[in-house]
């Protein structure tokens, strides 16, 4: 161990509270910080010697890649650092992580109790044996994130083996009431904290992102389960991760295994943030000393403040964010396939909505709650179920929360609420169908 000052580089692009939280912990217990983000960042070759920009002695890998349009991209960046600089959570193990078949199969070779599940490649094999999981079962992308890409279908109906561009595979469900699982967050073979997480109501999934309640169970969870996420976390080779439980007749079951998981709920529930944990781990693969009292300390704060290296950020041009037609062609999902349609873009609109037609031929669902929706005509609103829907836009994947509605009277099934609109600029001239009828507002 050393006494002298380590250069942690946090890897992410994105901005988030986990990232700030990691880099301000670096600073106070010590040490010093650097965002590596796209603002400030190189890979250099020359004469055979290979440099990082800024330099660093570690980094932390916070590359979010479950909710990228091309997750290879991030990993082959990934793997480009650590050929030059130890870094936590290697990009090996960060691609079995992301893949939840992947994971699953992972575990099971290492007898880890996972629940049953099968991945097919074609729509006959999938579904000639779907009936194995009894009425019900969940059916998910095998890349999501915060419970997008996650359904619990009715087997009597089939499913197709893809969602939009990405796999998709059946997992047995493990039903309890009430609904709920256990993270375990774990950090350089260390249980940082636990917690219960209670899905929201008129929901089964137990997301925080979706609204799922938390409860501290750092102290009380079972033995077998700290062990399970213990030994899941090693299995796959990371040095932080969220580990998902859930308890069946059997025992502790693994859902999935986060490498890049957020902490915000964990600190909501246990008053205890990762970030520190995982600055002293990064620090520590460097060969630096840290102070496990201050460590302790810090993590009884979520310090997401803006971090002092933080670097100067260009401003943004409008041209950098895509542009989105008045009516544009787009690409729906949902359990049973994808259909090509014309969607009208609606920037009065919060929600995006679907024809129920339509939602009923694709497998949109199932309905997760009612939402009641004003439009021009009523002003008190009427009530429309709600269900998980992939939008497909030049490329771009989008999994949004949509209304159902019987459209067949309108001239387009899908309206494009803010929830696509808000990463597009709008350009009420441009029309995919090539008609000229003038801007208006449905809702």
């Amino acid at each position: 161990m050393t006494t002298d000052s380590v250069t942690v580089g946090v890897l992410a692009l994105h901005v988030s509270k986990e990232s700030k939280a990691i880099l301000n912990a670096v600073e106070d217990l010590g040490h010093e910080p650097v965002w590596l983000r796209g603002e400030n960042t190189a890979i250099s070759i020359e004469d055979g010697d290979v440099s990082v920009e800024p330099e660093v002695d570690v980094i932390a890998n916070r590359l979010l890649l479950s909710n990228t349009e091309e997750p290879a991209e991030g990993l082959g960046l990934a793997a480009t650092f650590e050929r030059i600089r130890p870094m936590l959570n290697p990009p090996e193990a960060v691609l079995t992580a992301i893949h939840k078949f992947a994971t699953a199969a992972t575990l099971a070779d290492w007898d880890v109790r996972v629940p049953d599940a099968l991945l097919a490649l074609s729509n006959d094999r999938l579904n000639q044996s779907r009936e194995r999981f009894g009425k019900e079962a969940v059916y998910k992308t095998a890349i999501g994130t915060h419970g997008g890409g996650t359904w619990k279908v009715d087997l009597t109906e089939p499913v197709n083996p893809k969602v939009g561009n990405r796999q998709a595979f059946l997992q047995a469900l493990i039903d309890q009431e009430p609904h709920r699982d256990l993270r375990v967050y774990v950090v350089d073979d260390d249980v940082v904290g636990a917690m219960y997480r209670y899905a929201p109501e008129s929901d089964w999934r137990t997301n925080v992102a979706l609204g799922g309640k938390v409860e501290d169970a750092t102290d009380s969870m079972p033995d077998e389960a700290r062990r399970t996420a213990l030994y899941a976390a090693d299995v796959l080779g990371l040095d932080y991760a969220g580990v998902d439980l859930v308890e069946g007749e059997e025992g502790w079951f693994v859902l999935e295994v986060n490498p890049t998981a957020g902490f915000r709920g964990l600190y909501r529930a246990t008053g205890r943030s990762a970030g520190p944990y995982i600055a002293a781990a990064a620090i520590e693969r460097a060969g630096g000393e840290v102070d496990g009292d201050r460590v302790r300390e810090l993590s009884a704060t979520l310090d997401d403040s803006q971090p002092s290296c933080t670097p100067n950020q260009p401003r943004r041009m409008p041209e950098e964010t895509p542009l989105i037609g008045y009516i544009e062609q787009v690409v729906v999902s949902g359990t049973s396939g994808s259909v090509t349609a014309y969607a009208k873009s609606d920037t009065g609109a919060t929600r995006t909505s679907i024809d129920t037609g339509l939602a009923a031929e694709i497998g949109a669902g199932p309905i997760k709650s009612m939402t009641r929706v004003k439009s021009g005509s009523m002003k008190s609103g009427k009530a429309r179920p709600v269900v998980d829907l992939v939008v497909g836009i030049g490329g771009r994947q989008h999994t949004v929360t949509a209304s159902v509605e019987d459209r067949s009277h309108m001239d387009y099934p899908i309206l494009l609420g803010r929830d696509v609109l808000e990463h597009y600029q709008v350009d009420v001239r441009r029309r995919a169908d090539g008609g000229s009828e003038p801007p208006d507002s449905e809702e």
